[in-house]
């Protein structure tokens, strides 16, 4: 019997897409306490200011704020504590090589939970110049125009 592998969508980071190249993308999962699953499960999280850092061979994510849960009192935690991401050590080995080349910066792209777990994608990403932004801009605004071309000619 198999488990259901349902994704729920808690947080999306789209602030990381429009700065950056995400070259690669990892999944991990987070070493949370009871409230804060609870709390995660009701879809408050936010990761626009997070990020990822790698301290004596551990990933962490800092910043990432996690409402406290209503009914939690005594054992909520607080919102913006450092929280440990589980990766093999193969993959941290790979991931901390990389950051060290100039310009590499791993990333948290989106929380979601997949099945009863609450998961974490991260990803390495280089900065993006503003020129590249300008272009990104550019594609999808012709994207747009294109499909209202299309839409107008179907319909007519």
């Amino acid at each position: 019997m198999a488990k259901s592998e349902g994704i729920k969508l808690i947080a999306n980071n789209k602030k990381a897409y429009h700065d950056y190249f995400v070259d690669e993308k990892y999944e991990a999962g987070i070493a949370l306490v009871g409230t804060e699953v609870k709390s995660l499960r009701m879809g408050k999280c936010s990761i626009k200011e997070s990020f990822v850092s790698i301290q004596n061979g551990e990933v962490v994510i800092n910043h990432m704020h996690i409402s406290p849960y209503e009914k939690g009192n005594i054992f909520n935690k607080d919102p913006l504590r450092t929280r440990k991401l589980l990766l093999h050590k193969s993959e941290i080995n790979k991931l901390e090589s990389k950051i060290k080349i100039k310009g590499y910066t791993i990333m948290p792209l989106k929380v979601y939970l997949k099945g009863s777990l609450v998961k974490v994608e991260i990803g390495l990403c280089r900065g993006k110049r503003v020129y590249d932004k300008r272009q990104d801009i550019a594609k999808k605004d012709a994207q747009r125009e294109a499909q209202r071309d299309f839409k107008v000619r179907n319909l007519g």
